[in-house]
C-alpha cells in the first residue's frame, strides 16, 4: 500500500517531484475548505504544510493514520504540537531555511530607514517633491546594536560590517570569548540601547522577551535612533512604539512582524510617524521557499524510507526504540535544563551531565537537558538533533558521562552549569512512569516536583525569614502552595523554594528584596 502524503499549502514543483519519484501517493490540495480538509486527513500518513494551514486538535482526531507533519519553514504556531505528540504524531520543521532571507530583509529595512526611501516613495506618489526634507544618513561608522546573536543575528552582523558599521552585540547566553574580533563589541543590554544608532532584534518570543522593548526602553534610546524587528511580533510593545514615535522619542522604526497577524486596519501602528511596515516578508523569497520545500520533502522521504528523524520538534531521541523506555528521563532532564537556564546568571561556559543507575543513556539525556536549557535563550528552534550544534556555536562546552557510583535512588541525573561568575548544580531522579522529582539543589536535599511557578530564594540563615516573606506575599494576594527550606552545611545562608499559584510581579520581587535577610530571588516557570 502506498504512503499517502497530503499537501495543503503551496509548495514548489521540484519538491513534489521528489515525493512522486519515491512512489508516494501525493495529494496536492492547497488552501482547501475546512470541510474538505476534514475528509482529506482521514487516511493520510504524512502532511506537509506552510503557515496557511492550521493543524487543530479536531483535524488531528480525524487523522487516524497520520505519522508525521512537516512544516516547510520555521514557525509552528499553527500546529497543535502538544496534541500531535499525545497522538504519537511527529512534527518536524526546517529551522535554517530562512536565515539568509531574514538577514537580507533586515538590511533592506535598515537601509530604507537610513535614507528615507519609504517616505520619498510615498511623497512622490502624492505628487510631492520632498528632497530637502528627506536628507538621510550614511551607515558608515554608525553603531548597530544587534540583540540576539544566533544565526540570523550573525548574518546581519556580517553584512553590516561590509558597510563599515560599528557593531554592539547583546546576548546573555553566548560565550564572550568567542567574540574577540575588535569589530564586534559584546555589551550589556542597557548600554546597547543607549549607544546604538540602529537596533535590530533577533530573539525568540517567550515570557522573558515579550514586551522586552517598551516605552521605558524607547526613552533610553537616542532621539535619532531607529529600531528594526524582523524576528517575532510581541517583542516590541506596539502601543508603546506608537507613543514613542509620535512623541519623537526615537527617530523611526521598521516592523515586519506583529503581535496579531494580519494587523487590523484600525491598528494605530498604521498611522504612526516615521514607521516602515512590511507584511511578515522576512522569509518570503523565492530561494527560501524553494529551499524549505526541498528540505522538508527530503526529511519526509528519510523518515518513511530509513526511519530517520531530522529537525523533529517533539521526539526526544532519533533512536525510536528508546522513546518509551526513557521517556520519563527525557522529560525530567528537559525540565532540569529549563530550570538551570532560569537559575544561572552570565554567559555559559560549560555544562556537565552525569547519569547514574537506570538513567543509562547519558548522551540522549544530555540532549534533552540542552533542549530545555536552550529553548528560551536562542532564536533557533531547538530539538535533540540540533541542540549540540547550537551549544557549540555559542561556545558552550558539553560533557556527558555515566557513573557507577552508588546513589540513594535507583537512578539519578546530575547537571552542573558553569557561567562566568558561578556554578549551579541540580539533581533529579525518576521514581516511576511520569513520576519524577528534583532531589538536590546546590548541595541541599529537596523533594520538588519541577512544574509550575516558584521562587528560588537565597537568604541569611537567621530566624524570621519565612514569616517576613509570607507576610509580603500575603499582602500581594499571592497564594503559597509549598515552602521548602534548607540551609547549606557550614554556610551562613540558606536556600528556599517557594511554590506559588500565580506569576509574581516585578514590584513584588522588589518589595521582597527590601527584606534585609534576603540575598537573591529568582522566579522560575516550569
Amino acid at each position: 500500500m502506498k504512503i499517502k502524503i497530503l499537501i495543503t499549502d503551496p509548495l514548489s514543483e521540484q519538491g513534489l517531484e521528489l515525493l512522486r519519484n519515491e512512489n508516494f501517493d501525493v495529494v496536492y490540495k492547497p488552501n482547501p475548505s475546512l470541510d474538505e480538509l476534514s475528509i482529506l486527513v482521514s487516511d493520510i500518513d504524512g502532511w506537509l504544510i506552510r503557515s496557511g494551514t492550521k493543524v487543530t486538535k479536531e483535524l488531528l482526531e480525524n487523522a487516524n493514520n497520520l505519522q508525521i507533519i512537516g512544516r516547510a519553514g520555521v514557525g509552528t504556531d499553527n500546529i497543535n504540537i502538544d496534541f500531535a505528540t499525545s497522538r504519537g504524531v511527529i512534527v518536524m520543521n526546517v529551522p535554517d531555511g530562512n536565515t539568509i532571507s531574514a538577514a537580507e530583509h533586515t538590511m533592506a529595512l535598515l537601509m530604507s530607514l537610513s535614507r528615507n526611501v519609504y517616505l520619498g516613495h510615498a511623497g512622490l506618489m502624492k505628487g510631492q517633491w520632498n528632497r530637502n526634507s528627506l536628507v538621510g544618513n550614511e551607515l558608515q561608522n554608525k553603531k548597530l546594536g544587534v540583540v540576539g546573536l544566533g544565526k540570523i543575528g550573525m548574518e546581519v552582523i556580517k553584512r553590516a560590517l561590509s558597510y563599515n558599521m560599528k557593531i554592539l552585540g547583546y546576548d546573555p547566553y553566548v560565550n564572550k570569548d568567542n567574540f574577540k574580533d575588535k569589530e564586534i563589541e559584546i555589551v550589556e543590554f542597557e548600554y546597547l540601547i543607549e549607544k546604538s544608532d540602529f537596533i535590530t532584534l533577533h530573539l525568540p518570543i517567550n515570557d522573558n522577551t515579550r514586551n522586552l522593548v517598551d516605552y521605558d526602553i524607547f526613552k533610553k534610546m537616542k532621539k535619532t535612533s531607529r529600531i528594526i524587528n524582523v524576528a517575532r511580533g510581541g517583542i516590541i510593545n506596539e502601543v508603546d512604539l506608537v507613543k514613542a514615535l509620535n512623541e519623537g522619542e526615537i527617530g523611526g522604526a521598521a516592523i515586519d512582524v506583529f503581535e496579531n497577524e494580519p494587523i487590523d486596519e484600525n491598528n494605530q501602528i498604521l498611522q504612526a510617524k516615521n514607521i516602515l511596515l512590511t507584511p511578515h516578508l522576512g522569509a518570503s523569497t523565492v530561494e527560501a521557499k524553494k529551499g524549505v520545500t526541498h528540505s522538508i520533502c527530503n526529511q519526509i522521504i528519510e523518515f518513511f524510507k530509513y526511519n530517520k528523524l531530522t529537525n523533529a520538534l517533539n521526539i526526544p531521541i532519533s533512536d525510536l526504540t528508546l522513546l518509551s523506555k526513557l521517556s520519563s528521563y527525557y522529560e525530567l532532564s528537559e525540565l532540569m535544563g529549563s530550570m538551570q537556564s532560569q537559575l544561572i546568571n552570565g554567559s555559559i561556559k560549560k555544562i556537565e551531565i552525569i547519569c547514574y543507575g537506570k538513567a543509562e543513556d547519558s548522551k540522549s539525556i544530555s540532549l534533552s537537558f540542552l533542549k530545555g536549557f536552550l529553548s528560551n535563550i536562542t532564536d533557533n528552534r531547538i530539538n535533540l538533533l540540533n541542540a549540540n550544534s547550537v551549544a557549540d556555536e555559542r561556545g558552550i562546552v558539553i560533557s556527558n558521562s555515566f557513573s557507577s557510583d552508588k546513589t540513594p535512588f535507583t537512578n539519578k541525573i546530575k547537571s552542573v552549569v558553569y557561567s562566568d561568575n558561578e556554578v549551579f548544580q541540580v539533581s533529579g531522579s525518576v521514581f516511576g512512569k511520569e513520576f519524577f522529582r528534583i532531589t538536590e539543589i546546590m548541595g541541599f536535599e529537596v523533594d520538588l516536583k519541577p512544574k509550575g511557578r516558584m521562587l528560588f530564594v537565597k537568604n541569611k540563615d537567621v530566624p524570621g525569614v519565612i514569616g517576613k516573606v509570607g507576610t509580603i506575599l500575603g499582602l500581594e494576594k499571592v497564594n503559597i502552595s509549598g515552602y521548602l527550606l534548607s540551609k547549606v552545611a557550614e554556610k551562613n545562608f540558606a536556600y528556599s523554594i517557594i511554590k506559588v499559584d500565580n506569576e509574581i510581579s516585578n514590584e513584588t520581587i522588589s518589595n521582597l528584596l527590601e527584606v534585609d535577610e534576603l540575598i537573591e530571588i529568582r522566579q522560575l516557570n516550569l
